[in-house]
């Protein structure tokens, strides 16, 4: 009989969930991350234009914990159109001693939306404003809904936007999040949305920037996390130029993946070895934010411990 646990996202769904627990979770792996001693390798990533999807494999290997997680993440999307969600996937849980199965987790990509999110919420913990109350929603799928709700587990926020190019799928989603206690709606124009938030997410696969760096205003933080491939871009690399800090999730990806990569195509950026990483900030080797007039942005294009860190948390908690 084979001992390896085989969880579908119906059983993860019912004991995981974004709450506080799972912020924690993924704070802490940047932490860990920062401090060294992570194996994590860059990030196998395929593009498919012809059929407008992608697929990333992440791992890391953490010492000390008992397992490793390998999380195969296909996105493709124009699925919304066929009546299918744009991501899926699964987890395999390796043991750190022996490499043998321990687990697959067959969550259709629920636990990398969860570590996604989470990962949302410790940036606007460690960068955005302590009070923080509003924030603007760029996009709305999945992760907007996600991201907003992460927000309001580590700052007061009690109003929101929501902007996407498709105006329908933002009015649907303002008045789906009206009713979990704060103020939202949609707005049809992405520079007053920008103009409204104390923290802005950018949730969108858009290869042409979104949000513009004169739309900006004092005291604003800004959480990028819709690019993780060398063709997207959502933010004009002139808001780099507006921030007083940038912060990545991991330097070697962002410059391959994220914002940072049409920065520094774009002469903006002085070298990234000396860019700070959130990890370092959750560590405390970094000040991070330290002024409220400040602009922060931070540069989200997931990690490898993230995924190790949200499995290793799912199977704790059937335990």
């Amino acid at each position: 009989m084979s001992d390896i646990r085989i969880l579908h996202e119906a059983d993860l769904r019912a004991r995981i969930s974004l709450d506080a627990a799972a912020i924690d979770v993924v704070e802490a792996a940047f932490a860990t991350l920062a401090r060294g001693g992570v194996a994590m390798p860059p990030i196998l990533s395929m593009h498919m234009p012809d059929v407008n999807g992608e697929v990333d494999v992440k791992t890391a290997y953490v010492p000390g914990l008992p397992g490793f997680a390998v999380k195969i993440s296909p996105g493709f999307f124009d699925n919304p159109a066929k009546g299918l969600p744009s991501t899926s996937g699964l987890m395999v849980v390796l043991s750190s001693e022996t490499g043998r199965v321990r687990a697959v987790l067959l969550d259709n990509g629920y636990l990398t939306d969860v570590r996604t999110a989470a990962a949302g919420g410790v940036a606007a913990r460690h960068l955005a404003r302590a009070d923080a109350r509003r924030a603007a929603i760029f996009g709305a799928g999945l992760q907007a809904r996600m991201q907003l709700r992460a927000l309001a587990l580590v700052r007061p926020i009690s109003e929101a936007v929501i902007w996407a190019r498709d105006a329908a799928k933002a009015r649907a989603l303002a008045e789906e999040l009206s009713g979990e206690g704060m103020s939202v709606r949609a707005c049809a124009d992405p520079a007053e949305a920008a103009a409204f938030g104390d923290i802005v997410v950018t949730t969108t696969p858009a290869t042409e920037p979104i949000l513009r760096a004169e739309w900006l205003r004092p005291g604003q933080h800004v959480t990028a996390m819709g690019s993780d491939q060398s063709g997207k871009n959502e933010l004009d690399p002139q808001c780099f130029a507006r921030a007083d800090l940038y912060v990545a999730d991991r330097v070697s990806q962002t410059r391959d993946l994220g914002e940072l990569r049409a920065v520094l195509a774009a002469g903006l950026a002085p070298d990234p070895a000396g860019l700070p990483e959130l990890g370092e900030i959750v560590a405390g080797r970094h000040p991070g934010r330290t002024a409220p007039e400040q602009i922060t942005i931070a540069d989200l294009t997931g990690t490898g411990i993230q995924d190790t860190a949200i499995a290793t948390h799912a199977l704790g908690a059937f335990a």
